[in-house]
Order: C-alpha cells, then structure tokens, then sequence
C-alpha cells in the first residue's frame, strides 16, 4: 500500500505543468498585474511562422514553436483571462480570430514577455483588411501594398504566416527595439524567408 501511494504521488507530480512549478516570484507578479493565465495554444499557431515587424517586415521566422525551443529560460504561454474564458467555450479556439498570446520567458532577474498576435491564418489580404481598420485605407495602401505582395509569394514558396511577434517587454516594461532586430542581432535567430529577396534564407 506504501508502495502504490509513493507511485501515485509520483504520476501526480510528473502531471503537474512543470513551467508553473518553476515561475519565478517576479514572474507570478507580472502574472497577476496583467491578468494572465496559462494557456496551451493550438497547434496550428506552434507549427506555423510569423513575422517580427507590424509595418514593412522584411522576414519571415518560424515556427513558432522552433523559437519556443530555442530559448534558454523556461518558457510558458499565457493570455489575458478574460480572452481565454471565450476561447474555451466549445468550438472558439478553432475559429479564424485574431487575439494577443505572451510567451513568458523566466530567467534569473528577469521576465521576458514576447507578445504575440495569432493571426488565425489570415490570408495576405485578411492582413492588409485587418490594419486598414487602424491606419485607414489612404496610409495603408501605400505602405503595406508591397508587403502583401511579398506575403503572398511567400505563401507560394511555402512560407505562409500565421502570427506577428508585436512587441517584447522586459520586466513588465517595453523593449525600444524592433522585435525584427532583435530576434536577428540579439538572439540570434534565424529567419526563414527575405520578404525583399522573396526567397528562402539558406541556413548557415
């Protein structure tokens, strides 16, 4: 009986999400002054791409996931409460809908927050449409039309989008850089595609 109450324990354990078991006390804070929860996303935003830059991004990243893995802290995905309550009603994650996903990264002194918007598959055209509604058509024409252009070859060339990386904050504060430079210069991180050479990027 000893024994069999030992091995539950441990299934009990193992069962648990290891990267809530980990959260730093700095992490649990920003948690909670941001209304966030934890969140398993579906598969088709880890397995898909994005793009770093909201204006004129010249690459493409991806997966998601291949950037989940090449972090070096412990990571979690969370999303805002009130948003994860619509979402678990039954059939709405699946649904075509944009809305703001963090990837928690829990380092020793530090929080990382690379905040992501789940495009839900847009098309190229979608993208363009989505932003007309905040920039209006007159800014968005001439500013986006050659990225939607770019974006559609990409998806011929099998490099399709299905998330924008739109900010990172630090601490809780917001990072002053382009998420684009810093997946490439701070981090590292390798694109997939050059939107401005519309071809794949050869790994190096």
């Amino acid at each position: 009986m000893a024994l069999l109450r030992i091995f539950l324990g441990l299934l009990l354990f193992l069962g648990l999400n290891s990267t809530t078991l980990a959260a730093s006390q700095k992490a649990k804070a920003l948690r909670q002054a941001n209304g966030l929860a934890t969140f398993t996303p579906p598969e088709s935003f880890l397995t898909g791409n994005f793009v770093a830059e909201e204006m004129t991004p010249a690459y493409i990243f991806g997966p998601v996931k291949s950037f989940v893995s090449s972090r070096k802290c412990p990571t979690t995905w969370l999303i805002e409460k009130g948003v994860k309550e619509t979402l678990d009603q039954p059939g709405e994650k699946d649904k075509p809908t944009e809305y703001t996903l963090f990837l928690e990264e829990d380092c020793p002194g530090k929080v990382l927050y690379y905040v992501f918007v789940n495009q839900g598959g847009l098309t190229p055209q979608q993208w363009i449409d989505y932003r007309r509604l905040f920039h209006g058509k007159t800014k968005t024409e001439p500013e986006y039309g050659p990225t939607k252009a770019r974006l559609e070859q990409a998806c011929q060339d099998g490099c399709g989008i299905v998330a924008e990386l739109r900010f990172i904050q630090k601490n809780g504060e917001l990072l002053n850089r382009s998420p684009e430079n810093y997946l490439r210069q701070d981090l590292k991180f390798a694109p997939l595609y050059d939107l401005n050479q519309q071809k794949k990027v050869s790994p190096e």
